[in-house]
């Protein structure tokens, strides 16, 4: 039984805040395709699963005057974004990896419209940050998040307000492990275009009559294509490992 009706609501909305906030930058979910109030909804229903579990702090700290209420708010609302930001870079790092990848194999076509963004991409990057986010929900990725908000109580309590400085500092530690991931899974088809491309400028000086570069882009981008489809398995099994261990770092 409720006793106190007007406490409970403030200490739901404070983590309504912190959930919404992370979801509302989260990949896959936070994408135009998904309807608003399926992100509502869904917001409410794990902040109502989670609140039990984290009743006693979240309803003492929001025991306070309405002005300190709004700065709680704001504060559990950046936390959340900031947690929501670091799976988001490390997604987004995904076009950085495709982009690459298909310059390297001469997969030059105009970009096309986006599936999970609004601005335009290739068509392989299309392909792999789907493929990513899809492999990413089936191995329970959503699990990981909710267990991280749940975590992130300990290390960033409710009401000690919002640390700017820690924020920022993960969040370039993790675009930096995200780099380094990303040219680890663009590597093999960097090397291959550097290579093909070296090969192909000794040719050309051989014999510049003949206009060899430009006879040879079926070439390239058959065998990007080619080791794109022997590769593709352990490109995303790398970036699931490397997804993990940098959101849970």
């Amino acid at each position: 039984m409720i006793t106190d009706p007007e406490g409970t609501i403030l200490a739901l909305f404070a983590t309504f805040c912190r959930i919404g906030g992370c979801f509302m930058v989260l990949p896959g979910i936070s994408t135009a395709r998904v309807s608003l109030r399926i992100r509502l909804f869904l917001s409410i229903a794990i902040s109502i699963a989670i609140i039990p579990l984290m009743w006693e702090p979240i309803y003492a700290a929001t025991r306070v005057s309405n002005s300190a209420y709004i700065v709680l708010i704001a504060g559990e609302t950046f936390i959340g974004v900031t947690l929501g930001l670091i799976a988001r870079f490390i997604t987004l790092g995904l076009q950085f990896s495709g982009a690459a990848l298909s310059a390297s194999i001469g997969f030059n076509a105009a970009p096309t419209a986006a599936i999970l963004q609004n601005e335009a991409q290739g068509a392989i990057t299309n392909l792999i940050t789907v493929t990513a986010i899809v492999l990413l929900f089936i191995s329970d990725f959503h699990h990981l998040v909710i267990q991280t908000i749940v975590n992130s109580y300990k290390f960033m309590p409710i009401g000690t307000g919002f640390e700017v400085r820690m924020a920022l500092v993960t969040l370039t530690d993790t675009l930096s492990e995200t780099f380094i991931l990303m040219l680890r899974l663009a590597s093999p088809f960097i090397v291959y275009g550097l290579i093909f491309n070296l090969a192909i400028g000794m040719v050309n000086k051989l014999a510049p009559q003949i206009p060899i570069y430009f006879i040879s882009i079926p070439f390239i981008l058959a065998g990007g294509l080619l080791l794109l489809y022997f590769g593709i398995a352990n490109y995303l099994t790398l970036f699931l490992d490397g997804f993990i261990q940098i959101f849970q770092g």
